[in-house]
């Protein structure tokens, strides 16, 4: 495992926290100090990383559960093929804000890493971003992003892969 500290200041809580669960999942990665983004275009721009290489996390809720999907900052969720993938109604969308800020906590709106505490039940990768070693993906907060392994974020959430985005 490696771990690399900021070179602007200490890590925030929410970062904290995600750091935490990757040890404890023993999964190796990288951290990685940028500045201030509310994508994660933005962040691919920043820290100069290819955006089919970073994983933008998209939080969706049906009124009772939570969803978490996954794919590159490059391309555009298709809630049609989620829906048909997980079986799911018309119910499911994104969720709003102030729920995502109430069921997470610890993590800052918008940076939410595709791991970690609190994850839901359900989570979809895009398979695209399990054709690189290596990507990233935000580390709880708008200033810091982690860099992992996909397999392992399929490993340590037991999500599904598919394809999810649109054509």
């Amino acid at each position: 495992m490696t771990e690399e500290h900021t070179r602007r200041g200490a890590v925030t809580p929410s970062v904290q926290a995600v750091i935490e669960f990757l040890r404890y999942a023993q999964t190796s990665y990288r951290l990685v100090d940028h500045e201030p983004v509310m994508s994660a275009a933005a962040e691919a721009r920043t820290t100069h990383v290819p955006p089919d290489q970073v994983a933008k996390t998209i939080v969706l809720d049906d009124g009772a559960n939570r969803v978490i999907a996954a794919i590159p900052a490059s391309q555009r969720l298709d809630l049609h093929k989620l829906r048909r993938l997980l079986n799911a109604t018309r119910r499911l969308r994104l969720a709003r804000e102030d729920r995502i800020a109430r069921d997470f906590a610890e993590l800052e709106v918008g940076a939410i890493p595709p791991f970690g505490p609190r994850l839901p039940d359900t989570e979809v990768i895009d398979r695209r971003l399990l054709e690189h070693d290596r990507i990233l993906c935000a580390a709880g907060d708008h200033r810091h992003g982690v860099i992992v392994d996909p397999r392992d974020v399929v490993r340590m959430t037991a999500a599904r892969t598919a394809d999810i985005c649109q054509d």
